[in-house]
């Protein structure tokens, strides 16, 4: 009886570790320039797994989490909202912290969300959200001062003209691949994705360019010369 007591705590001592682990993680990508962690995969993959200049942030943003994929088809049709409930089922099972990202299927011209779903995408805890398409509903998600990126802004519905493909499935979204659980990042540069198996290296390559350009301001400043600024530290 011992034994099993201790090796009960044993299993909660590693399931914290790892809780503790991850939203370290979190933190370090949060705090970190997406601008790093661009580079960062492609000086160590050779991947550039960054989203396309169109997903802008409805407004100041910086964010990141683990990935929640969502995607619709395009399809015209007159069930109403049912066909769209698994995007909604979605986001009430995401777990706080993550991010949402949904893809619609050539949607520029169509609101993947509004006003509702991004009030329970913040009272969920939800990190943000990432919309390959557009969004409405600007003063409600403003009040809310909830992040969002998307294509752009149209007044439309996706209600009748798309229907849920899929949750937690490997998406495209704007251009970069996306598979759930990926850590999305995000601020005013754009937003960039990195698999989940190598998030950790990433995130360390990416803070130490942070710290080299971070370093390099100051020297610019005293010596007047970006030339040897970075001939000196080799970041540009």
């Amino acid at each position: 009886m011992k034994l099993f007591g201790f090796f009960c705590l044993l299993l909660a001592g590693a399931w914290l570790w790892a809780q503790t682990g991850g939203d370290s993680l979190v933190e370090g990508f949060r705090t970190v320039e997406v601008a790093s962690v661009a580079d960062a995969m492609e000086q160590l993959y050779g991947q550039r797994n960054y989203m396309s200049h169109e997903m802008r942030p409805l407004s100041k943003a910086k964010f990141a989490g683990p990935a929640v994929t969502v995607l619709l088809k395009k399809e015209e049709h007159k069930e109403g909202s049912a066909a769209s409930q698994g995007m909604l089922d979605a986001i009430d099972a995401a777990p706080p912290g993550s991010v949402y990202v949904m893809v619609l299927e050539d949607g520029a011209d169509f609101a993947g969300i509004g006003g509702l779903m991004a009030t329970a995408m913040k009272y969920r805890g939800l990190a943000g959200a990432v919309i390959d398409g557009g969004v409405r509903d600007l003063p409600q998600i403003g009040k809310l001062q909830f992040p969002v990126f998307s294509r752009g802004v149209v007044p439309s519905t996706t209600i009748n003209h798309y229907r849920f493909a899929g949750a937690n499935i490997s998406v495209t979204c704007a251009g970069a691949r996306v598979n759930p659980g990926d850590m999305v990042t995000a601020d005013e540069d754009g937003v960039a994705v990195v698999p989940k198996a190598r998030a950790v290296e990433v995130l360390k390559k990416a803070q130490e360019l942070d710290n080299t350009e971070h370093t390099m301001i100051p020297f610019i400043e005293k010596f007047h010369s970006i030339k040897e600024a970075v001939a000196k530290f080799g970041r540009i």
